[in-house]
This record gives structure tokens, C-alpha cells and sequence, in this order.
């Protein structure tokens, strides 16, 4: 976790400190007051299943043996396949993914001279590939060696118009031909990979399919954004647990292993996702380990056995995603694997507000202007909580010269003044906590709208007006910030000061504070901020008048 997003969560922390600190303070003045005690518990769940069935051990592949990496490279012969939305290059020697590239999503705004994203990769200093094949008793892919399939040509490219592409890789293992079929869709970054095993021979033919990430720990270079420290690691689906994730140190010293029907096993980054997906009628194991004396991390996933009978043919389809985090593609493409579009434990809210941000964006085709409508529309259906809040502020306000006299008759006999003062909000019917809980119950909604933004790829480079052509970024002229600090004073302007002179010069600084803390985020959420405390000097304007007029 970054300093960045440390700074927002102590910001809010330090909102909700000074509310509970205003509510202490009378509560403590008068012990009659109610006192609300909960306590919640978490569950304890366990991360490993020890009666799941251990996976079958990979062999020990060619290319794991670092000191023969760079000669292999030199001398293997790559494919490359080309379709509207991704480039991938294939690998000959075993069939090995390499290399993919996003041609629709730069790593800069297009005008800053941004090229695709590369996801997988295989260069100096950095590996990321994802590798397959087949082990076991007749498996190609053993600690001797691995197979080297061959092809009609070395580019393929999906043509205008077509919709499908399929690119056979070859292998004659003695009386057993092998085909690797990847199979490609127009506009989809789904990478279907399927076997086909045409035993020609006199003896049954029997194998197991594997697949693994191979990477080492790099930081990709697309994780460049503000406000927070994306997760970075894998994900998989486990008997117990529909999501479960583990970076990089949980898997320094230990092995994860889990068994079930179906499944997924993922690696996650900020916008983009990596998956294998085997067959969800199946059950599958799956592992997550380090290579001793290695930075490399093995993230695997195996199959049943496919068993081929003398003179027939064989499949098996897996399917291997490598692209943006698309919430409907991804919860298609199996369940549960949109959850590693990480909502934080505020999922349940966050969902259902990009939905509404979705539906929004639909209509208007910008997200700025939604993310404005968005803040309306939570206003609307917060204001009978807004309005409790809103009126008892309001009245504290006209009862502030009262107070201040109190203050200055009782001197330092707090408890005495603290008497008169709640006599006074009885008087006049104020519950001088009345502001705080409306306010407490409004913060589950920016923190999950907070992780929307954040976390959701389809605003990742979409411009607003004028100068903010990134909301994923932050604001190149800061005036989204400069606006949110100007609104959170004018706010305060409206409000009943702190009697507590700490408290009040700590309200008096907290827009400064804001507004440099602001300069960091993205310009989508400031954007949201902004919007919400304009909306909300509105309505406690219109509440002021409104009280002032019955006062008099």
C-alpha cells in the first residue's frame, strides 16, 4: 500500500475522528446518553484445504534451468497472430504464449505517443509468459525436453470482416499426431487453446494437460496510477472461497494447492488480468509456487487425464484471457472471475454503482458528465439522511451566540457549561449529534465509489472537457482540486464552528490539507468530490435559510 492511498484513508479517518470526538464530548458530559456497543467478527477462513487432493507434480521444463534461458531464446523460432484488439506471439519450442500486446489500450493518451500494452512478456529482465502442454505417461513436455511444433507460416493476421482465426501448431510424436489449435475472435482477447490427438498408433495414447504463468516479480510499467496501490499477484478460485489472492510474499516460503470441479487460476495487475480458464465440468488442480534460488514465480493449473484410444481422436480446450478487466466478459468467460475486479469489502455497493455509471455512461458517451449525474442522483437518494444532518447544523448555527455566552459565563467549569448547553438543545429541539450518523452512513458510498474509479478500466484514459482529457489521472492544471478546496471552505462558512478551539483550527486547515491531497488523484474522483460538496453547499444554504426564517 502506497503513501497515496494511505494519505485519502487517514484523510477520512480524520473526518470521521473529529465526529466521534464532537459526540464524546457531550456524551461524556452526560452519562444518561445511550451507548451503542457492537462489535463484529470476522471469520477466520482457511486459505488451503488440506484434504483437497494434491496436484500432480509438473516436471522440471527445459526452461526453467536458468543457465540454459538465453540459448534457447537465441535459437527458437517464434509466431506471431494479429487480430483487431491483441498481437500474440507463440513460441515453437513448446507452444508457449511469449508475448501479447493490447493494440487498444497504450500505455500513454495516444497524443503522448503511447503504444500497446504489452502484458506477457519475454525480454531482458522481464518474464511474464504463460506455458502449456502435455505430461504424464505418453505427455510431450518432460525435464528432457519439449516438442517443436511447426506451422504453415510465421504471421497470421485476422482479416477485415473475418470473425474467427485458427492457427494449427504441428507435432508427430511416432504413430500420434499433435495439433496445438489457437483459436482467435474478432474483438474478443480470449485465446482458445485446444488439443487434438489423433492416435494412429497400436497402443492406447495417455496424457494430462498443464498450464502455468511463468513470471518473475517486475512491477509492470502500466501501473502508473495515482491514488492507490493496485494488487498486484495471483487469484484463484479455491472449494472454500470464491476469490482468494496472494501477492508475491505469500507465496515466498509456501505452496498453495487446491483441487475443485471447474475453476480459475489468475494473475492481476492495475486495468488488465491474465487467466486460465480449463474446462468447468472437470476437476482441476491448481498450485501457486516459487522456484527455489529463483526470482520466478509458477502459477499452474492441471487437468484430467485424456485418454485416447488406438485409431481415435482426442480433444481438450482450455481458454487463456489476457486483457483488460471487463466485468461482463470476464464473469461470462467463468464464474467468479470478475472478482478479481477488486471492489475492496465495499464489492456489494461498488457494483451496483458502476452498473448505474454503465447504464449512465450509455446515454451521455462520456464519463466525466456520468460521474456528475452519478453524485446527483446518490445526493437524491441520500437526502432524507442529508436533511436530518443538514437541519441539525443548521440549527447549532443560530444557536451559536447562545453558546458562546454560555462558554464565557462558566469559565473552565466544562461539566456546568456543558449542563446549560444541553438545556439549550432541548429548548429548541436540536440533537446536537443528529449531524453524525447521516454523515458516518455516507461514507460507505465514497469509499466504494472511490475503488470504482480505481479499479474500472473503461475509464482509464476517457476525457471530460477542455484540459481534463484523463479522469484516470490526475488533473495536469489542478483546478478540480482548487475548486474541492475552495467548496470545502465556503462548506465549513455554512456550518456551526467547533466550540472546541483544537477542533476548530484543525477544520480550519482541513481544506489546505485536502486540496494538496488531492492534487495526486485521479481526476474522476476529485471530479465526484467536487460535485458532492457543491451539491451539499446548496443544500445547507437552502437549510439555513429555511431555519433563520422559522427562527425569527
Amino acid at each position: 500500500m502506497n503513501w497515496q492511498k494511505n494519505v485519502i484513508l487517514a484523510a477520512i479517518g480524520v473526518v470521521v475522528w473529529l465526529l466521534v470526538v464532537r459526540w464524546t464530548d457531550f456524551e461524556a458530559q452526560f452519562e444518561s446518553l445511550p451507548v451503542a456497543d457492537q462489535q463484529s467478527q470476522i471469520p477466520v477462513e482457511q486459505l488451503y484445504n488440506e484434504s483437497a487432493p494434491s496436484i500432480s507434480t509438473l516436471p522440471v521444463l527445459v526452461d526453467d534451468r536458468p543457465q540454459l534461458t538465453k540459448l534457447l531464446v537465441d535459437n527458437q523460432k517464434t509466431v506471431t497472430i494479429t487480430t483487431d484488439v491483441i498481437k500474440v506471439t507463440i513460441d515453437t519450442l513448446g507452444g508457449d504464449v511469449v508475448e501479447t500486446q493490447l493494440l487498444q489500450n497504450l500505455d500513454k493518451m495516444a497524443d503522448e505517443g503511447g503504444q500497446p500494452i504489452s502484458i506477457l512478456t519475454r525480454s531482458s529482465g522481464n518474464e511474464f509468459i504463460a506455458e502449456s502442454g502435455l505430461i504424464g505417461a505418453n505427455g510431450t513436455d518432460t525435464a528432457a525436453g519439449r516438442p517443436v511444433f511447426s506451422t504453415t507460416a510465421n504471421t497470421y493476421e485476422l482479416a477485415d470482416g473475418q470473425q474467427g482465426l485458427e492457427v494449427d501448431f504441428v507435432y508427430n510424436q511416432g504413430g500420434i499426431e499433435i495439433i496445438k489449435r489457437f483459436e482467435f475472435k474478432a474483438a474478443q482477447y480470449q485465446i482458445g487453446i485446444r488439443y487434438i490427438i489423433r492416435n494412429l498408433s497400436s497402443e492406447p495414447w495417455l496424457a494430462t494437460f498443464f498450464g502455468q504463468f511463468r513470471r518473475d516479480s517486475h512491477q509492470p510499467e502500466t501501473d502508473s496510477s495515482t491514488g492507490m496501490k493496485p494488487f498486484l499477484g495471483a487469484a484463484i478460485r479455491e472449494q472454500d472461497k470464491n476469490y482468494s489472492k496472494y501477492d508475491f510474499s505469500d507465496i515466498d516460503d509456501k505452496t498453495v494447492k487446491t483441487s475443485l470441479q471447474g475453476g480459475w487460476l489468475a494473475f492481476v495487475q492495475h486495468y488488465f488480468v491474465s487467466a486460465w480458464v480449463p474446462p468447468q465440468d472437470e476437476k482441476n488442480s491448481f498450485s501457486l509456487r516459487k522456484l527455489q534460488g529463483n526470482d520466478i514465480y509458477l502459477m499452474a493449473v492441471t487437468g484430467e487425464k485424456i485418454n485416447v484410444s488406438p485409431g481415435q481422436t482426442g480433444e481438450y480446450k482450455v481458454d487463456l484471457y489476457v486483457g483488460p478487466k471487463n466485468q461482463d466478459v470476464l464473469q461470462e468467460l467463468s464464474e467468479y472471475l470478475d472478482l478479481t475486479i477488486d471492489y475492496g469489502f465495499l464489492w456489494m455497493l461498488a457494483k451496483p454503482i458502476f452498473a448505474a455509471l454503465q447504464i449512465i455512461q450509455g446515454f451521455l458517451g462520456n464519463w466525466g458528465w456520468s460521474i456528475i449525474i452519478l453524485t446527483i442522483l446518490i445526493k437524491i437518494l441520500l437526502y432524507p439522511l442529508s436533511a436530518a444532518s443538514l437541519k441539525s447544523m443548521a440549527k447549532m448555527r443560530t444557536l451559536q451566540p447562545e453558546m458562546a455566552r454560555i462558554k464565557e459565563l462558566y469559565g473552565d467549569d466544562r461539566q456546568k457549561a456543558g449542563q446549560e448547553q444541553m438545556a439549550l438543545f432541548k429548548k429548541h429541539r436540536v440533537n446536537p449529534l443528529g449531524g453524525c450518523f447521516p454523515m458516518l452512513l455516507q461514507m460507505p458510498v465514497f469509499i466504494a465509489l472511490y475503488w470504482v474509479l480505481s479499479e474500472s478500466v473503461e475509464i482509464r484514459h476517457s476525457p471530460w472537457i477542455i484540459w481534463i482529457q484523463d479522469l484516470s489521472a490526475k488533473d495536469p492544471l489542478f483546478i478540480l482540486p482548487l475548486i474541492m478546496g475552495a467548496s470545502m471552505f465556503l462548506m465549513q462558512k455554512l456550518q456551526p464552528a467547533p466550540t472546541d478551539p483544537m477542533q476548530a483550527k484543525v477544520f480550519q486547515l482541513m481544506p489546505v490539507v485536502f486540496t494538496f491531497f488531492f492534487m495526486m488523484f485521479p481526476a474522476g474522483l476529485v471530479l465526484y468530490w467536487t460535485v458532492n460538496n457543491l451539491l451539499s453547499i446548496l443544500q445547507q444554504w437552502y437549510v439555513n435559510r429555511q431555519i433563520a426564517a422559522a427562527v425569527k
